[in-house]
This record gives structure tokens, sequence and C-alpha cells, in this order.
């Protein structure tokens, strides 16, 4: 399969599900989240989506770039791993929202999101062993994420 196909597929599918995780937490935006005590660096609610639009379109890139290495003898096995490292991070992600907007477990999903951001680290050191580009596309992610872990342990301090 041509590495533009393996893009669109890897991006298609990072918009998806990340944004059917989005949708799952709406409601609680609207009410929970919406009570709670925030910091004043807490950005405007409308930012969050197209952040996170251009954040997993980056995933999907840098996964598709990993993918396309799967195939070559010479980084099969590296590639292999940093997929594997790509597929837990994107996993607790995905879970992070669930755990902060619909059970309301602030402190849980801030572990969690210090869980994530090693695995974030792990993912972008594999994918630039393998392809440098597909680990720097990942760094706005990293540094998002490490904004969000600030913000989620200032609204863990104020409530």
């Amino acid at each position: 399969m041509k590495l533009i196909f393996k893009i669109i597929i890897a991006v298609f599918v990072c918009l998806v599900l990340g944004g059917l995780s989005g949708i799952a937490t709406v409601s609680e935006i609207k009410n929970w989240y919406l009570q709670l005590n925030k910091p004043s660096f807490n950005p405007p609610n409308w930012l969050f989506g197209p952040a996170w639009s251009t954040l997993y379109t980056f995933m999907g890139i840098a996964f598709a770039l990993i993918w396309d290495r799967l195939e070559k003898a010479n980084t099969k096995l590296l590639s292999a791993n940093a997929i594997r490292f790509f597929l837990i991070q994107f996993v607790l992600n995905l879970l992070w929202s669930s755990i902060f907007f619909s059970l309301h477990l602030i402190a849980f999903a801030l572990i969690e999101m210090l869980v994530l951001w090693v695995f974030i680290l792990l993912t972008i050191l594999h994918f630039y062993k393998i392809n440098k580009f597909a680990g720097i596309i990942l760094i706005p992610y990293i540094l998002w994420v490490s904004f969000a872990t600030l913000l989620t342990a200032s609204i863990l301090y104020l409530n």
C-alpha cells in the first residue's frame, strides 16, 4: 500500500476515535466542567476541538510513516515496538476524557495523564529513531499534554 493511503487511513482513524472521545464528554463540558474552578490560564473551550483535531492529524501522519517502515526488513522490529508504544499512548489518551469528564476523577485523571506523558515521550523517541519527521511532528502533542497536565493539576488544586 502506498504511503499516501496509509496517511489517509491513519489520520482518519485518529480523528474519528479522538472525535468519538470528545463527543462523549460534550454534556459534561456544558455542565460539570463549567462549574469547576479553573486557573486564569485555562483556554477557552472552543480552542480544544481545533487543537485536538490538529494533534490527531499529526499523530496519524506520524503513525503512517512508521507503519510504512514496518514492511522494511531493517526496521521491522524497531517499527513494531514503536507502534506498540503509540497504541498504548493512544488508548491512554482516549481514556483520559472518560476518567476526567465522565467519572469526574480529577486526581486519577492527573495520574493517568502523567503515565500518558511518559508513553508519548517513549513514542517520540522510538519514532525519531525510525523516521526523524515522525518523531518531530509529535512534539506539539507532548507540549499540549504537558500544558493539559498543568491545567489538570491546577483544577485539582482549585477544587
